[in-house]
């Protein structure tokens, strides 16, 4: 684990970025339930709202109107407390979302980090897999990984999540921001 940023004072959300396969939907879950907290995926949320999948919003109005929806789901989320909040891989490429992410009070971000080929392994192993043509371009997945990488790391903490089950993961983050939670809870 890594710290990159300083923490926040206090924390009332937790924000994981990362690459697609990274564990974020996955850890973060955990990690709610281990500070019984919300968790949510923004991307799931914005299929939800919009009432479509995102390959369906990207086939139909593209990537930029997808990134405009996904900003302002994600600056809606944001306003909420006591939420772990799992982001799409490339929501960091958007300027509005970075703005978001560092201007928000209360917000820590931590970046799960594992080799680009540890993660499109993981992404071949989900369901629909087979509907994902993008990891047949590992080519364009290499260069997409390496434009997002600087942008993820500007999160608080960096944990390099490849020897790590997303049980591991969940319990390495609870142990970083537990002792400023108890620090700050109300009296």
């Amino acid at each position: 684990m890594e710290m990159m940023a300083q923490l926040p004072s206090r924390i009332s959300r937790i924000v994981l970025v990362g690459f697609m396969g990274a564990g974020k939907s996955t850890v973060g879950a955990l990690l709610a339930q281990h500070l019984r907290w919300q968790f949510l995926d923004a991307d799931r949320v914005l299929e939800e709202r919009v009432g479509a999948s995102i390959a369906e919003i990207f086939a139909k109005d593209g990537e930029a109107a997808f990134r405009s929806l996904e900003s302002q789901v994600i600056r809606d989320l944001l306003s909420r407390s006591g939420l772990v909040l799992a982001l799409g891989g490339g929501a960091v490429e958007t300027q509005t979302v970075r703005e978001a992410l560092q201007n928000t009070q209360e917000t820590c971000v931590i970046f799960l980090e594992a080799p680009l080929e540890v993660m499109i392994a993981r992404c071949e192993h989900q369901p629909g897999a087979d509907v994902r043509p993008v990891l047949n371009d590992r080519g364009q997945l290499r260069r997409r990984f390496d434009s997002r990488l600087p942008h993820y790391r500007n999160a608080h903490l960096v944990i390099k999540t490849e020897s790590l089950t997303a049980e591991e993961t969940s319990l390495h983050i609870f142990n970083a921001v537990n002792s400023l939670l108890k620090e700050n809870a109300p009296a």
